[in-house]
């Protein structure tokens, strides 16, 4: 990071991360119908990228990964496309 990101007074203040692994689009009646154990299809591959957003805007791609040691089991996300903040991805 540069001086001048270091010294923002902005740059201690946590953001909120939304990560998009797909969505689904049942029916209302499929969807009044789910129960525990139901399986609901998103529009996604396993191996598609996520979508990392800040509000409404999309801010990087990336892929799922696990983390390794002490924190083993705990999704993470390895990104691979970060937007310029002035011109989107």
């Amino acid at each position: 990071m540069d001086d001048l990101t270091d010294s923002s007074p902005f740059a201690q203040v946590p953001i909120e991360i939304t990560i998009s692994v797909g969505r689904a689009r049942p029916l209302v009646r499929d969807l009044l119908r789910l129960g525990r154990d139901a399986v609901l299809p998103l529009d996604r591959r396993v191996d598609d990228p996520v979508e990392l957003y800040v509000g409404d805007r999309l801010i990087a791609r990336g892929e799922l990964t696990e983390l390794e040691g002490d924190a083993s089991g705990q999704l993470a996300v390895r990104l691979t496309e970060v937007a310029n903040l002035k011109g989107g991805l």
